[in-house]
């Protein structure tokens, strides 16, 4: 790594020889393959952007010129050549982000890992450079993945319209997003690619001109650089030139001296460009090559010589989602999925491979995933869409005004709901039971182990009147969680062992089941009953809850998603309209953005474990005991002074995650 450790900034890159701009490139593979190998990560995307990241950082003068990046998975060379060369604990806590950060660099300017939004950013950018008089440069590298998201298109639209504003647009065709990229866009840049007699002229003149004195050079970058006249004579006139953007490419994204010559003349050029790179997602490290899933887009800790992952674990939710799906799928000709570029990640393989004509890959078009859903409810079909449960935060409105107005039977099944951790702010699953508790009619179940997902999965496609809702987390599902009984349609998951009015009603939400249980063999241990339901639909409240939490002391909820708007307030709502006078305490994600660490530690630094919520119950019950046997004629039970006692001992700062 003799040359990588000397790059602490990007103008280190300037002195660097063509030879030594290609031993850096080998040195950043071999560093990424032996980082990412240990903590895991996305180690594809970034193996085929080194010579780029290299010729736009030589071109460009980040942080002055500002380089955005779209969905920022693929920032992992550009960190490297800002100075940020520790990966010992990348996306774990306390060290670098999977993503672009602001709070790590000022060479990383936007860190929302959302696909199709940096042509946005960029746009407003430029008009703002444009307003205040500044010459600075704005790159966006944008995959082609992502401009089949239609929010790029809709920049591409406003950002074609001014014809002198500077803005160069790096499109990073790898024909890849996770998986192949589909559609009638990749169908375009594919035959851009594949234009052989574009190709053959330009190759045939570039070895006749190199060898032309003084003047060769030269002229075969300008005719490289030129397209009227010369590639619309040979192939199509493309699309991006319709618009109304100056094209240049397709440029080999791994040879750097043709990158920089293309991106040098899109810099000087007045207006908006479009640079057309073509690269090779995994380049350069075998096992990622011969990954025809993903090109090793996202993983684990593997064996860097093998690319075998290090440990292999237990069945997760995904799977027992795309199981299931395979089964309904041979029950059901009706029964139809949907996903938005995610096939692989979100369950579906399985059910691509066994009905190739019943699953529908839309790209990143969430939207457009959800309106095309109503139609084939509306059609006759019942269509299963399968999303990130952040994700599907860019469909809501097509989610109400579009699906649940129309009473269409839509299954909307949201993988990585709740903390997922590593991957930071903005893939935590934690808003949509708080968004989706405002669409009339709709019905989301949050099962808490592999039965109840498959067993939801089933009563969620039988509706064919509304959208129905299934969510699950990321990672291991573990064992089956038992009923001992069953209210209304609620599962009662413990009985509190006491006679007489139990204390405490506990209302578990989804995967946290086995917390809330342990949660409630703590309680015990303080002298205070508990009761442990799942109501298993979270919305609409189960009609049953009121009257079960009148026969309570206090209410208890407990929730892997935001405080706000979140289940604890839809229960809360429910008893007050129910005139059910109960205290109710809810526990459940604060309020913020949180920073990338593991689910665990995540979930402790904001109070979700079962001795912070305990601790919390016992000094509630207490306070309560206290209140009783301050009125005339009570005796507050010992057992309960005594919880009251341990509770004032060992209490610490309120837990974040809970509020009276």
């Amino acid at each position: 790594m003799a040359l990588l450790t000397r790059i602490k900034g990007p103008r280190d890159l300037d002195r660097l020889s063509p030879e030594q701009l290609t031993q850096l490139a080998a040195e950043i593979r071999g560093f990424l393959v032996d980082a990412v190998s240990k903590t895991g990560g996305h180690l594809g995307p970034n193996l085929g952007v080194v010579e780029l990241t290299i010729a736009l950082h030589r071109v460009f003068h980040s942080p002055k010129d500002k380089v955005l990046w779209d969905t920022g998975h693929q920032s992992y060379v550009h960190k490297l050549l800002t100075g940020r060369q520790d990966f010992s604990k990348l996306k774990a806590k306390g060290g670098l982000s999977g993503y672009p950060s602001q709070a790590e660099s000022a060479h990383d300017v936007i860190e929302n890992s959302h696909a199709s939004t940096v042509l946005g950013w960029a746009d407003g950018i430029a008009k703002a450079h444009e307003v205040r008089g500044r010459d600075d440069r704005v790159v966006a590298v944008i995959g082609d993945g992502a401009l089949t998201g239609g929010m790029a298109w809709e920049a591409l639209n406003n950002i074609a319209a001014a014809k002198d504003r500077p803005l160069v647009i790096v499109v990073n065709d790898n024909e890849r997003s996770y998986a192949p990229t589909i559609g009638g866009l990749a169908n375009h840049l594919a035959t851009l690619r594949t234009t052989d007699g574009y190709e053959r002229f330009l190759a045939r003149g570039k070895d006749i001109l190199e060898r032309t004195p003084v003047v060769g050079k030269p002229l075969y970058e300008t005719l490289h650089g030129a397209k009227k006249g010369l590639k619309d004579f040979i192939a199509p006139q493309g699309m991006f030139e319709d618009l109304g953007l100056k094209y240049v490419g397709p440029i080999d994204g791994h040879d750097v001296e043709a990158l920089e010559s293309a991106l040098t003349r899109a810099k000087r050029f007045g207006g908006p460009v479009i640079v057309h790179c073509l690269t090779e997602k995994g380049r350069g490290y075998r096992p990622a090559e011969q990954d025809e899933a993903d090109r090793f887009h996202g993983i684990g800790p593997i064996h860097p010589d093998t690319g075998l992952p290090l440990s292999s674990g237990g069945k997760d939710w995904t799977g027992v989602f795309g199981d299931e799906m395979v089964a309904l799928g041979k029950e059901r000709d009706d029964i139809v999925a949907i996903t938005a570029a995610m096939l692989q990640p979100v369950g579906l393989e399985k059910f691509a491979k066994e009905f190739p004509d019943r699953v529908y890959d839309v790209g990143i078009a969430e939207q457009h995933a959800a309106v095309s859903a109503a139609g084939m409810a509306t059609a006759g079909l019942h269509p299963v869409f399968a999303v990130y449960a952040t994700f599907l935060n860019r469909a809501f409105d097509q989610v109400l005004m579009d699906v649940a107005l129309h009473r269409c039977g839509v299954t909307f099944v949201l993988d990585r709901a709740g903390v997922t951790g590593t991957d930071g702010a903005s893939h935590n699953g934690m808003w949509d039971m708080s968004i989706l508790q405002v669409v009339p009619g709709l019905r989301l179940a949050a099962p808490r182990d592999a039965d109840q997902v498959r067993a939801q999965l089933r009563e969620a496609v039988e509706v064919d009147d509304a959208p129905t809702v299934v969510r699950y987390s990321k990672g291991a599902v573990g064992p089956a969680v038992e009923a001992v009984g069953r209210v209304g349609g609620m599962d009662v998951l413990r009985e509190p062992a006491a006679t007489g009015r139990p204390d405490v009603l506990l209302v578990s939400v989804g995967a946290l089941a086995p917390m809330c249980l342990e949660v409630a063999d703590l309680l015990d241990k303080q002298g205070i009953s508990t009761t442990v339901v799942d109501p298993r639909w979270v919305k609409p409240v189960d009609e049953a809850l009121p009257g079960l939490a009148a026969e309570h002391r206090v209410v208890v909820t407990v929730e892997d998603n935001v405080r706000t708007g979140g289940v604890g307030s839809a229960v809360a709502q429910a008893l007050r309209d129910a005139g059910v006078d109960v205290p109710l305490r809810d526990f459940g994600i604060p309020e913020r953005f949180l920073d990338h660490a593991s689910r665990k530690e995540v979930m402790a630094e904001v109070g979700l474990t079962a001795p912070d919520i305990a601790r919390q119950v016992t000094g509630l019950v207490a306070k309560m005991d206290n209140r009783d046997e301050a009125a005339p004629g009570t005796v507050a039970p010992a057992a309960a002074r005594d919880a009251a006692d341990a509770a004032a001992d060992g209490a610490a700062e309120p837990a974040e995650a809970a509020r009276d």
